[in-house]
């Protein structure tokens, strides 16, 4: 595995595996970790710390168009307190755009819910067999509720193939501070 995410299958093992069976979309990216000691909430953690600046402007786009149909403003993928230790975190807490669910050293479930759909992703930490290397997946699921769902998905789906991976990138990086 290199530094490069790459596509990958939902990890068989991962809680998330089982919310895939009738999605309308899920995928899987992978990466080596840059900092395997981290867990998979601090590999979370420093992706989303590190988020392109162009993947917010996309953020702030879909805010306004949502709030004309009556969605919710989910805010920026980088709203984290990079003060807060990791393990100040508790169920429900709000962790840039997504609600966290659950949360293991190996892998940390967090999801959004509104009216028209509801999105799950985990962040899955694992040891790759031939190496040993610790390879991070990040698995995204998608059930949508209603036609608007179906509508939000059109453009949504393809950019998600783009952002994913692009900030899944922090994950394989050697951080140079510590996160906690």
């Amino acid at each position: 595995m290199n530094a490069v995410p790459v596509k990958s299958h939902t990890p068989a093992q991962s809680r998330i595996a089982s919310l895939v069976h009738g999605a309308y979309f899920h995928d899987s990216w992978s990466v080596a970790a840059g900092d395997p000691r981290l867990s998979a909430l601090g590999q979370f953690l420093k992706a989303f710390s590190a988020t392109p600046a162009w993947v917010n402007v996309c953020m702030s786009i879909r805010n306004r168009a949502a709030a004309m149909v009556g969605l919710k403003n989910l805010g920026a993928f980088d709203q984290i307190n990079k003060s807060k230790p990791e393990c100040d975190y508790q169920h429900e807490d709000r962790i840039g755009i997504f609600t966290l669910i659950a949360n293991t050293f190996d892998e940390v479930i967090l999801g959004d819910k509104d009216k028209h759909l509801d999105v799950t992703l985990s962040i899955y930490r694992a040891v790759e067999a031939s190496t040993g290397a610790i390879v991070v997946t990040v698995t995204t699921v998608v059930h949508v509720h209603n036609l608007l769902g179906r509508i939000y998905m059109l453009p949504v789906a393809p950019m998600h193939r783009i952002i994913a991976p692009s900030v899944l990138r922090a994950v394989a990086l050697r951080s140079k501070e510590p996160f906690s």
